[in-house]
């Protein structure tokens, strides 16, 4: 996370508009969007990875998904993949990602991908970005979602498309990409 990251802006639909912001600035354009993107990366045996924020970031110690902007150029899924290796040092087939949905916040679209991982003992997570990181149970999600132990932003986001990250998930992230 750096402060010279610029982001592509986008409509509310996802198109870009053919201009960026610079994260950290002030007064983002309103009615425009940058995109963000998580990944709930799925084990063989049917676990999925969560993260608990470091310390030192917004929500500290709390838990969510992978996930992060994307950055100018990239595309949601792209930023996925890339958010994933550089928290966790874990990597997944960007064309294997399975679109949970999209959530428009206010001026975020953050997409939710679902996969599968290619090799779990690859687990290094970013002191910086990651304090922790435990293979639970979509149910023990649930429960920490309930308990308000996820980052805030994510209770929203799980709310609404809980429904298809449980049956992605379900599949073990092998799946048809739906982009």
């Amino acid at each position: 996370m750096s402060d010279d990251e610029l982001w592509d802006l986008r409509d509310v639909r996802g198109n870009l508009i053919g201009g960026t912001h610079r994260r950290g600035a002030p007064d983002f354009p309103a009615g425009f969007y940058h995109a963000v993107a998580g990944t709930c990366v799925v084990r063989d045996d049917g676990l999925v990875l969560v993260t608990l924020r470091s310390a030192a970031k917004d929500y500290p110690l709390t838990w969510e998904f992978p996930a992060g902007s994307a950055l100018a150029g990239e595309t949601s899924s792209e930023a996925a993949v890339r958010e994933l290796h550089e928290e966790t040092g874990l990597t997944v087939a960007a064309d294997s990602m399975g679109l949970v949905g999209r959530f428009v916040e206010t001026s975020a679209l953050f997409d939710l991908y679902v996969a599968n991982v290619l090799d779990a003992s690859a687990l290094a997570v970013d002191g910086d970005e990651v304090a922790d990181a435990e293979w639970v149970t979509l149910d023990e999600v649930a429960r920490r979602r309930d308990a308000g132990l996820m980052a805030a932003p994510w209770e929203p986001r799980l709310e609404r498309m809980w429904p298809r990250l449980a049956s992605l998930a379900a599949l073990g992230g092998r799946h048809q990409s739906t982009r």
